[in-house]
């Protein structure tokens, strides 16, 4: 007679089979063949593909592959439909939405079911975790488009914008990138995957039935052409994109100059760190939902365990017994765990990075279990005894595969944590509140989980640092990223010349007389160039007023290792950097006089003293924002807090421009330092005198050495050194140089830089609503959402 014990050990799960009759029905009420959806009408297919049931390998439905005149007709619709969009107002636009969240939730299981048929993923995560989380945002930002006018008074739409979008979470990305877009008033050409576009194309019934007017939301399908033929579109005004990183390099590239907006969410490589005094069995099922989820398609997914190393062992075991419970098989079984990959290719893909890694002397354990014969699938794989820099540990694998690895401190862990070129996301696991709010901002990532993995909301910004992007979803911040500042159209067509007073001629005489040579200012030291050039600056009136120093590659090089050295500023306190600017204006003003003197000979500017007043006034502006820029507490439909940190960006690289060289260097360097970033600046190159006065300015005001660092020399040189730079977060480029700008934003993709740059437009950097306000804030710091649960 078997025990109780015996018989619990042999039960498993029944096949509970989730029914498809609605979705094929669906499918054959199409005829199984769908055209585009433009100006809220269908076309004809023309050229068609394939969509296949990634679980079994058959054919669902031909969809269309659009052509460059499609998106060219999609595009011109969007572009009549965006100013009877704004004119419906905040509220009309919020009932629209409120509608499709409405019709979303009505046909849920009709969409959970034709994406779990689509896409491979099991349908108890599209039934319980991607359609009502897609409905949830368009709840939620129909809010905002109600609030809008309140909310968002200095902002505008962008217009027309283009948005792509993986295969990983097809109906879910589809709500991320769609419903902020609505509802800050623009209109949207829609790229679904290649693979999964059913639920897209049955979204735009959804939008027909919400009375989403013609032209407002345009789906177009097909391969990395159509892509392409959005992102190289003149119509389009911004782009929001998901997917790899190195499409999104491409993107950056292909968008560099052009003006448009872009926010890219890319890769991941998450690191799911726990210590020895976390509650074990309950990271081990955080583990489960982390990186097996959606077959670890996930591009968050805690694919790298850091496990500390006294429970290592222990942990390890726990999680080889969990893997050996995971049931693999067909995605419209309620009780299995484990989908289909969405597509052969995928499945090699995957397949050979494992198989690179055994190669190389790694373990890999398997449960002991078959995947079904047909279809594309993966067995979770656990990979211990890599190295940190294996390929393993490095590359994004996008599939149910887990490496391992130990550490020993804190300290450790998070050197370990942020060992990578990427920055998404990252779970911390321990019973000490303490220990885990102590490293999760130390952890360079977006969205950092405390003792659960894989929580989203609306209104709780996700997106990463590094080359995961940037730009966020969700959330304020991403409401943002679908607006424009008023002040932005504001903005003079070219820099502005200050107005000139009567010049002196200049006196004759070789400008070698006296010595009189600005050096450059590194790590709170006056150094010379490393190339020992120097270049002669002459006054308005033709007049030798000194010589500087030129500097170059190795002179950026020595100011980024200032920068790094002087992080201690990133982490002072927000009241301490305030004293600093506040010491930085009472010291200016001092000497006040003298700078409005040299303002003058420099520039010949009529007024020099409204410009110095008006630098003292920009420092007061920025010492006040200090500790005024907080951040939010969310509270989401969870048991517990969602806390939204602003964190320093961490070294920016500005390139200041020539006109009003006192106050554009001000303006741009005091914000940077105000949040805690530490700055390489390149003043004006044609009258960069006034930065270099600052010198004993800065050194009398107790900002630490390091933290602002200026270098001399010819703006594109410099720009392009900054741009290229591996230990260079963000670029600022405001002198006027469309060229340059353009150059910047090229450049910058290969480690995919943040960049904010004026483009060939100048800027009243007298106006306050130009060179202040919270877009500035926004673009000096980077938001950390900390999801941390609590009562559980």
């Amino acid at each position: 007679m078997p025990t109780i014990k015996e018989i619990l050990q042999t039960m498993d799960y029944g096949p509970a089979p989730e029914s498809t009759k609605e979705a094929q029905a669906w499918l054959d009420q199409h005829g199984r063949r769908f055209g585009l959806f433009i100006d809220n009408a269908w076309t004809e297919g023309a050229e068609t593909f394939a969509s296949n049931n990634p679980a079994d390998g058959s054919e669902l439905a031909q969809v269309t592959q659009a052509t460059s005149d499609d998106v060219n007709r999609a595009v011109e619709a969007a572009r009549r439909a965006q100013p009877g969009w704004v004119a419906m107002g905040g509220h009309g636009r919020a009932k629209v939405m409120y509608s499709i969240a409405r019709l979303l939730q009505k046909h849920s299981r009709l969409f959970a079911v034709l994406e779990t048929l689509d896409n491979g993923k099991t349908i108890r995560e599209t039934r319980d975790a991607d359609l009502p989380l897609a409905a949830r945002h368009f709840y939620h930002h129909a809010g905002w488009a109600q609030l809008q006018s309140e909310e968002f008074a200095d902002y505008r739409a962008v217009g027309v914008v283009g948005q792509i979008v993986p295969w990983n979470f097809p109906v879910l990305m589809l709500a991320w990138k769609i419903a902020p877009a609505l509802a800050a008033g623009n209109t949207i050409v829609f790229k679904p995957a290649e693979y999964t576009s059913l639920t897209a194309l049955l979204f735009a019934e959804i939008c027909q039935q919400a009375g989403v007017p013609a032209g407002v939301v345009n789906i177009v399908t097909g391969d990395g052409r159509v892509g392409e033929a959005i992102v190289n579109h003149p119509g389009i005004d911004k782009l929001a994109f998901t997917g790899s990183t190195e499409v999104g390099r491409i993107i950056r590239k292909a968008t560099a100059g052009s003006g448009k907006k872009l926010s890219l969410e890319l890769g991941g490589k998450s690191p799911f760190i726990v210590f020895d005094d976390a509650d074990l069995d309950a990271a081990v099922e955080g583990l489960v939902d982390s990186i097996w989820f959606n077959q670890g398609q996930v591009c968050c997914a805690g694919s790298r365990l850091l496990v500390q190393e006294s429970v290592y062992d222990r942990f390890i075991a726990k999680v080889k017994v969990r893997m050996q419970n995971l049931r693999v098989g067909s995605p419209l079984d309620k009780s299995n765990d484990i989908g289909a990959l969405v597509d052969p290719v995928q499945q090699q893909r995957i397949h050979g990075l494992v198989e690179a890694a055994r190669a190389e002397g790694c373990e890999i354990w398997q449960p002991s279990c078959e995947a079904p014969v047909a279809g594309s699938w993966y067995l979770p794989t656990l990979i211990t005894g890599a190295s940190t820099s294996a390929a393993v540990a490095q590359t994004e694998i996008f599939g149910p595969v887990l490496v391992a690895m130990s550490f020993r401190t804190p300290g450790e862990a998070v050197q370990l944590a942020n060992n990578t070129v990427y920055g998404l996301a990252a779970c911390v696991w321990s019973e000490s509140i303490s220990l885990a709010l102590d490293v999760a901002p130390q952890i360079k990532a977006g969205v950092v989980w405390i003792n659960t993995a894989n929580q989203f909301d609306a209104a709780c910004g996700f997106g990463g640092y590094k080359e995961s992007g940037f730009g966020r979803e969700g959330g304020k911040e991403g409401m943002y990223e679908y607006l424009t500042p008023l002040s932005e159209d504001a903005r003079p067509s070219a820099p502005i010349v200050a107005e000139k007073g009567k010049v002196k001629a200049s006196d004759a005489g070789s400008p070698f007389a006296v010595d009189r040579t600005a050096k450059l200012y590194i790590g709170g030291k006056q150094a010379r160039p490393d190339g020992a050039y120097s270049r002669a600056i002459n006054g308005a009136n033709g007049a030798f007023l000194a010589d500087v120093g030129e500097g170059n590659r190795k002179d950026i090089r020595n100011a980024v290792e200032a920068a790094h050295k002087a992080a201690g500023w990133s982490k002072a306190t927000a009241h301490n950097r305030a004293q600093v600017l506040y010491y930085i204006a009472e010291n200016l003003a001092i000497r006040a006089e003298e700078f409005a003197a040299r303002l003058a000979a420099m520039t010949g500017v009529r007024d020099p003293q409204r410009e110095v007043a008006a630098s003292i006034e920009r420092l007061f502006y920025w010492a006040a924002w200090c500790d005024k820029y907080d951040g939010a507490a969310h509270q989401p439909p969870m048991h517990g807090i969602t806390v939204a940190l602003n964190e320093p960006v961490g070294v920016i690289g500005v390139i200041c421009p020539n006109e009003n060289p006192l106050l554009g260097f001000i303006s741009l360097v005091a914000p940077a330092l105000a949040l805690g970033n530490r700055v390489v600046a390149v003043p004006s190159e044609a009258y960069p005198l006034s930065a270099t006065d600052l010198y004993q300015v800065l050194d009398t005001s107790d900002l630490p050495g390091g933290a602002l660092n200026i270098v001399t020399g010819s703006a594109d040189e410099l720009a392009r050194t900054l741009a290229t730079h591996g230990d260079i977060d963000a670029v600022w480029r405001h002198d006027g140089s469309a060229e340059g700008c353009a150059e910047v934003e090229r450049l910058s993709s290969e480690t995919l830089k943040r960049t904010w740059v004026g483009g060939g437009k100048g800027r009243d950097w007298f106006d306050a609503k130009q060179a202040c306000g919270r877009t500035v804030l926004q673009h000096a710091s980077q938001v950390k959402n900390v999801w941390i649960p609590y009562g559980v």
